[in-house]
């Protein structure tokens, strides 16, 4: 019976066509990627390809077009490959970026085909396009004689990196060489857009009246020239475009229409990259280059390529009537073959289902006993997965236990180095500044313990571990505790931090000492991201049968994305204030949730924050076990207010210290770093030897750096805003700051962060928790080899030095400077004004600059490079001493031989004896 059902099956799939191979399927599919269909030419060219492929049935075509976009026909071919071609061909709208992309398709091993532009590599199967380098020649050699080898010419181009604009200028021009009374006035960007090239003509209208012949590298740019030429009156303006297109608006009737002087036919190449496809998939030999054939066409001939043209359309219009003539043929074949398969196939079915009926009796039965032996397995499985759940809950019970063993292990050295300290700052004995150290060191190990503690509760309520005692609590005196802890914080920030409540006894239950961190954390963030002179409001509300708690301030604020981000563990906005750890509100929101309740968000850039907290009133949605009977305590809350009002409080002023002996300041120091500790820490160890300035963050940095031009910066790097290595670099790259020596500081200590940090030009790279005494070590090593520096290019004049700078902005300083002393040393009228207008640079920004590579004053370098001039016309110059005194720049020969005695100790007739 088996084999009988076999042979019936396979009889069905004889003659129903869903079995049969369909003749009609595609055998390749081929992706081509167009730069952009805004023009004529781009849509002939896939018309044209269309149009081919009506020959080659066994070709899919799947088309894309960039919209001019290098980096969307980038990520187009990239999707293209996803969907799995056999051939891409591509149109590159610029050369440098879509290279890697066809190296990339080209490795694979996929072939390619590149029409119309070239890329910057050679790695491609096919090329098909006109010689663009032998138009523009064409184009050039066209316009001279047309001008009679003399006159004015503007040039719109393509885009700039594309391919055909590059070539097509370099021919034009080479072609213009052989014509020397021809000349290129203007060079116009028209990015091949009509738009684009008559508003760019627009702006050069005036320089019209000058001109005899406008050459567009496309026709739809030198259509643009005609209208701008109408209408600025220049109709006597001869334009040259490029495509020489057939159809409506295209080249061929404008030249027609006498709106072209001429055009030089580009072909699209639509139909041969088909063509080519088609051999190449077939493994067929073809040329790696296929080159189109060009010529240049005007009113003498348009005439007969507008009869060829509108013959060969006609032609190609015939073939489409005959191919849906063929269409619809094939349409009734396959409608008839298909009524003859479906009634050989009933037949077939009939007998097939009498055989079916028998069969499927004998199956059930074998089936039945599979689904026994299956049962059995399932069970057997079933026993394998408990044991296995039951092992990983003993492994998620040891993960859990060591975290928290680590964690308290964290707490009591924390605890131990905390006590003391509090001894040691409640005691009068200790000097200022140590108490100023010690309540640094006080204040980050508070904040590292309010970490580990966020940290503990946060995995608990992971691991589900946190249990919750709800109290029945006065809401009104709870919240106000809370509040009036954060009273003095609110003092030295000047801000009105302000509790609302129209609610005589609202009474809900919570657990205080959970509850409390929730609000700890929302006014903490409130505080932190709030600027003197604020507000902080704290309003209590009941609603329906739930209590509104809300934490509202005028603060800088969040955008949409960073509020939704906000309540993700770990993460940080790119606010200019120190952010914290990224667990308060994360933390915050799961404490809520134990309490069945809500926390959401609201939140403008620039306009402030609020946060609503909602829990349901009564004890209903809290099991017996969850309820507590204890009393609720404010001891708690005014312990945990001030140690976190300690870490938020603005920076006490440091008491300065005894004074001691007095070291001359000499140089300037520019510390950057968003950590007010940091800064101030440093600007103490420092400030005795340096004059020292501080930057909030790299934009603040920049700022200060270019205005009080440091002798020496110490950057952090991971700062809000600028990072370090960015800061570094724009130091370095300008030549007002590229030689002032950066040394930055980062608590990134890989290899890699080393090496991104020192490629930025940064002069040393230190590791967090640095040594001071190497810090201090390392910024007087920097000053001195940069006095080392200035000595050396001082002590001789520009025309010596023999050892330039090593940056390369000292380098080009250095360069320039001289160079406009050299040229301007025979003017006698020559002033720093003129050196400070030639480098773009303030006058102060040119003294520092001068004083530091070359430690002197810039009127003293003038005089000595002009004595050093008259000694080489004196020895080497048949000159009398005024005309010396004059080639150098001195008003009188008198005054001249004044200033070379005092220069030289001798006159200038002795020297040249």
């Amino acid at each position: 019976m088996t084999t009988v059902l076999r042979i019936s099956l396979c009889l069905l799939c004889v003659f129903l066509p869903g079995c049969t191979k369909n003749r009609d399927q595609k055998q390749f599919r081929i992706a081509f990627s167009q730069c952009g269909e805004d023009d004529a030419w781009r849509r002939s060219m896939i018309s044209d390809m269309r149009r081919e492929l009506a020959f080659y049935p066994e070709l899919d075509l799947l088309y894309v077009q960039a919209d001019n976009s290098s980096a969307l026909q980038v990520k187009q071919v990239e999707e293209l490959l996803k969907k799995g071609i056999d051939l891409l061909v591509i149109s590159p709208n610029e050369a440098e970026p879509l290279t890697e992309i066809v190296e990339s398709v080209y490795r694979r091993g996929i072939p390619v085909i590149i029409v119309d532009r070239k890329t910057n590599s050679g790695l491609y199967t096919n090329y098909i396009g006109a010689d663009n380098y032998e138009i523009g020649k064409m184009a050039g050699e066209y316009a001279a004689n047309l001008l009679d080898q003399k006159g004015n010419i503007i040039e719109i181009g393509g885009l700039p990196l594309s391919s055909p604009a590059i070539e097509r200028k370099k021919g034009f021009r080479d072609a213009l060489k052989l014509f020397p009374g021809v000349k290129i006035i203007r060079e116009l960007n028209g990015s091949w857009v009509k738009t684009k090239a008559k508003a760019e003509l627009e702006k050069h209208k005036g320089a019209l009246s000058e001109t005899d012949l406008i050459f567009a590298h496309n026709d739809m740019m030198a259509w643009a020239a005609h209208e701008v030429c109408g209408s600025a009156g220049a109709q006597n303006i001869k334009i040259i475009g490029v495509d020489a297109l057939p159809g409506k608006n295209a080249g061929l009737e404008l030249i027609y229409n006498k709106i072209l002087t001429a055009s030089v036919l580009y072909p699209t190449g639509g139909a041969e990259a088909i063509r080519n496809a088609s051999q190449i998939l077939r493994q067929q030999p073809v040329e790696k280059e296929t080159i189109l054939q060009t010529l240049v066409v005007d009113a003498n001939n348009v005439r007969m390529m507008r009869l060829q043209t509108d013959k060969i359309q006609n032609q190609q219009e015939d073939i489409e009537k005959q191919q849906v003539m063929l269409d619809e043929q094939r349409k009734t074949y396959r409608s008839q073959r298909t009524l003859l398969y479906i009634l050989g196939g009933t037949l077939i079915l009939v007998l097939a289902l009498a055989g079916l009926l028998y069969y499927s009796r004998r199956v059930n039965l074998l089936i039945n006993k599979k689904l026994e032996r299956k049962n059995l397995e399932i069970h057997k499985k079933s026993e394998e997965l408990l044991e296995m759940s039951q092992k990983a809950e003993a492994a998620h019970e040891a993960r859990l236990s060591f975290f928290t063993n680590v964690s308290h292990e964290l707490r009591t050295p924390l605890s131990l180095i905390l006590a003391p300290l509090e001894e040691l700052t409640a005691s009068a004995r200790v000097p200022l500044p140590v108490k100023s150290s010690l309540l640094l060191i006080q204040k980050n190990a508070n904040r590292l313990l309010r970490l580990v503690n966020q940290l503990i509760d946060f995995r608990k309520i992971e691991f589900d571990k946190m249990r919750i005692e709800a109290v029945e609590t006065d809401m009104n005196a709870y919240v106000a505790d809370i509040v009036d802890a954060f009273q003095t914080l609110a003092r030295k920030k000047n801000i009105d931090c302000r509790f609302l409540t129209k609610e005589r006894a609202p009474v809900a239950w919570v657990d205080p000492a959970m509850f409390d961190k929730v609000l700890f954390n929302l006014l903490s963030n409130a505080f932190k991201f709030t600027r003197n002179g604020g507000y902080i409001t704290v309003t209590l509300q009941e609603e329906a049968d739930s209590l509104l708690l809300k934490v509202e301030d005028n603060g800088i604020g969040m955008t949409e994305k960073e509020l939704r981000q906000s309540f993700d563990p770990f993460y940080q906005a790119d606010h200019l204030v120190k952010n914290g750890s990224g667990l308060g509100l994360p933390l915050s929101r799961e404490l809520v949730r134990l309490h069945h309740g809500t926390l959401e968000g609201q939140s403008q850039k620039d306009k402030g924050s609020t946060f609503i907290i909602r829990i349901p009133l009564g004890d209903k949605h809290f099991t017996p076990d969850q309820k507590s009977e204890k009393n609720y305590s404010a001891d708690f809350i005014k312990e945990e207010a001030g140690s976190l009002a300690m870490e938020l409080a603005p920076e006490a002023l440091r008491e300065d210290e005894p004074p001691g002996e007095y070291l001359p300041k000499t140089h300037t120091l520019l510390i950057i770093d968003d950590n007010s500790e940091i800064r101030h820490f440093l600007k103490g160890r420092l400030e005795k030897k340096y004059y020292v300035c501080e930057a909030v963050n790299g934009i603040d940095g920049l700022k200060q750096a270019f205005e009080i031009m440091p002798d020496l910066i110490l950057c952090d790097i991971m700062m809000p805003g600028k990072d370090g290595i960015t800061v570094s670099a724009q130091l370095k790259e300008d030549v007002r700051t590229g030689h002032i020596p950066v040394i930055l500081l980062s608590a990134k200590t890989s290899v890699e962060h080393r090496v991104a940090g020192l490629k930025s030009s940064a002069d040393a790279y230190l590791t967090k928790p640095f040594n001071v005494a190497i810090l201090e070590e390392t910024v007087n090593a920097l000053l001195a080899n940069r006095e080392k520096m200035k000595e050396h290019f001082s002590s001789v004049l520009p025309q010596e030095i023999s050892h330039e700078p090593r940056k390369k902005t000292d380098r080009k300083f250095v360069s320039e400077f001289t160079a406009i002393v050299e040229k301007n040393i025979g003017n006698p009228y020559f002033t720093v004004d003129e050196i400070c207008s030639e480098m773009m640079l303030s006058k102060i920004q040119l003294y520092r600059k001068a004083k530091a590579l070359l430690e002197t004053n810039i009127n003293e370098y003038i005089l000595n490079a002009r004595i050093q001039k008259a000694k080489y016309l004196l020895q080497n110059e048949d000159l009398s001493i005024s005309e010396v005194a004059q080639k150098t720049g001195f008003s009188s020969s008198t005054y001249f031989s004044t200033v070379f005695r005092s220069k030289t100790g001798i006159t200038p007739s002795q020297f040249k004896k």
